[in-house]
């Protein structure tokens, strides 16, 4: 696509071939994240349909850097290019400045020739001083430990009664494979109760064969009823619990809080995991403060907006008062017409 900028590096967009090549340069690179893997090229296209440019700069043949980017169309949301639709992290790993200008250059004039909205990469730290930057999004990390004794201490009090609690009604949790039998119908329900459409089915399908052992499900039972599940991302040495709810019967039982602990135990003991990733939450809304009362400390994401057709910053966050009607609207549905409908809107959130 480009050759200038730097002499002897171009830049493409990544071919099926290259995704070998691209996937040794993300799992080396520091500041790349689970959400910077080349699979999530073929997620994007085939559990939602979505174009796909994921630029990749190369020095004499070596990636020095890449950018996976993703288009939103849509109606209700307006046209987007983002890095990475649906996850939490994306933007330019590179190796060097001029390289991540060199990629930031190509993504803008891509922008340009596509005409969409605007152009928003999701950085985990702040990367385009000149753009617009969302304040909405912080991110929660922290290291865990094999003991579970050293898990339950670090939460703080209220949380750590939650986690007693379901150890005194005797939750047990499981890890399996199947994340879609797992995890869909009590994430559906989740969401719903939140006025939130829900993804297909197929889409937690095809995370599972795209990424492998990296993805599972951790499902919590109380006498043999599941009450709450997760799936799950592994990459390097953290764990993402990503796409996780629970029923209401299991608020009886503590069951959110204790699974969120039994994963720390099981990833940090079975898989030698050192980082729990709770992963963003809007600020000010009730994950954000579950997760500050879990004993994690928010960490600012810097999501940079580049406006194109746009005049002004997108808000397509549920606390947009545009969205409030419809929202409720959402939560009165039977469950099972938010499942059959819920997919066909879901895919345009992004």
């Amino acid at each position: 696509m480009s050759q200038g900028g730097v002499e002897g590096m171009t830049v493409r967009v990544m071919e099926s071939r290259d995704r070998p090549a691209w996937d040794r340069f993300v799992m080396g690179a520091g500041q790349a994240t689970f959400f910077h893997r080349s699979g999530w090229q073929r997620v994007l296209a085939e559990a939602f349909g979505h174009q796909t440019w994921y630029l990749m700069a190369e020095m004499d043949g070596v990636v020095v850097g890449v950018l996976p980017l993703g288009r939103i169309r849509s109606w209700l949301f307006g046209d987007a290019l983002i890095s990475t639709p649906f996850c939490v992290y994306g933007g330019i790993v590179a190796e060097d400045g001029a390289v991540a200008l060199m990629l930031e250059r190509e993504a803008v004039a891509l922008a340009h020739r596509l005409g969409v909205d605007h152009l928003e990469l999701r950085a985990s730290t702040a990367m385009h001083p000149q753009w617009l930057v969302k304040d909405l999004y912080c991110t929660f990390k922290k290291e865990i430990s094999s003991d579970p004794e050293v898990n339950l201490s670090a939460i703080p009090r209220k949380q750590r009664a939650e986690v007693r609690r379901g150890i005194n009604k005797g939750l047990v949790g499981m890890v399996e494979q199947d994340v879609a039998a797992a995890c869909y119908d009590i994430y559906s329900e989740s969401v719903h109760h939140l006025g939130t459409p829900v993804f297909p089915r197929h889409y937690f399908a095809l995370l599972k064969d795209e990424f492998g052992d990296d993805c599972d499900a951790l499902v919590i039972r109380h006498e043999s009823t599941p009450v709450a599940a997760v799936l799950n991302f592994y990459f390097r040495d953290q764990v993402l619990p990503y796409y996780g709810g629970g029923v209401a019967a299991g608020r009886a039982f503590g069951a959110t809080a204790y699974m969120y602990w039994d994963l720390m135990n099981r990833a940090a003991g079975d898989r030698g995991v050192r980082v729990f990733d709770f992963g963003r939450s809007k600020v000010g809304s009730g994950s954000y403060d579950f997760k500050r009362y879990f004993g994690f400390e928010p960490q600012a994401l810097h999501y940079a907006c580049h406006l194109v057709r746009g005049q002004a910053m997108p808000n397509v966050s549920p606390n947009n008062p545009k969205y409030r009607l419809f929202i409720d609207f959402w939560k009165k549905l039977p469950l099972g017409v938010t499942r059959m409908l819920g997919p066909m809107i879901a895919k345009n959130l992004g």
